[in-house]
């Protein structure tokens, strides 16, 4: 067991691939590595370790995706003026920043989870953030960070030796230790071609 080291391994994480002994191992590393024990069905497999069950699992997840799609078009939210008002709104506002917004469907987890908002009295928008933490396998999700304010105030809660919660200084320790200089910040791409170069 790569939790407790005593026991014999049972079982397998299909997420984070670790082995554990017991029910109890397997809730003490899903806490510790922030691991929700599901399976990356997009996750990358080479050439060489295709197999017949990849196919099968990739064909299944299109299935899932258009299952998804079409309930998610056929949602009376959707057809909602409220709704269609209120994202016309957000873009218009977004575009008069220069702010290129893209929003996902209806039934998309990720449109869901978004909480990003634009505020008219102050004239500024509220954005959702997600700090993916990669040396520690730590993720943090903001709500209502205003756009005025700079990312060295937004990581101090995370990684400032002094103003940083102990517990999450703990957990982040590679970054709190590390000069500031020596941390780099990058933004995720999204929409990016499959093989494009970075």
């Amino acid at each position: 067991c790569e939790t407790c080291s005593k026991e014999a391994a049972k079982y397998r994480c299909p997420q984070c691939m670790k082995y554990s002994c017991s029910l109890l191992c397997v809730k003490k590393h899903k806490l510790a590595l922030s691991c929700n024990g599901v399976r990356d069905k997009t996750a990358f497999v080479s050439v060489n370790e295709f197999t017949d069950l990849n196919l099968l699992s990739d064909y299944r997840f299109l299935e899932d995706v258009g299952r998804t799609a079409d309930a998610a078009a056929r949602h009376c939210i959707v057809h909602s003026p409220a709704m269609k008002r209120l994202l016309y709104c957000l873009r218009n506002k977004a575009r008069g920043c220069n702010i290129e917004l893209k929003t996902l469907p209806v039934g998309f987890t990720k449109r869901r989870e978004n909480s990003t908002t634009f505020n008219s009295v102050e004239n500024k928008f509220y954005w959702h953030l997600k700090l993916i933490f990669p040396h520690c396998h730590a993720e943090y999700t903001l709500k209502g960070v205003p756009d005025d304010k700079i990312l060295a105030d937004i990581l101090k809660p995370y990684i400032d030796p002094v103003e940083s919660d102990p517990v999450i200084c703990q957990r982040l320790k590679i970054y709190t230790a590390s000069l500031r200089s020596d941390v780099r910040i990058l933004m995720k791409i999204e929409n990016r071609s499959r093989n494009s170069v970075r």
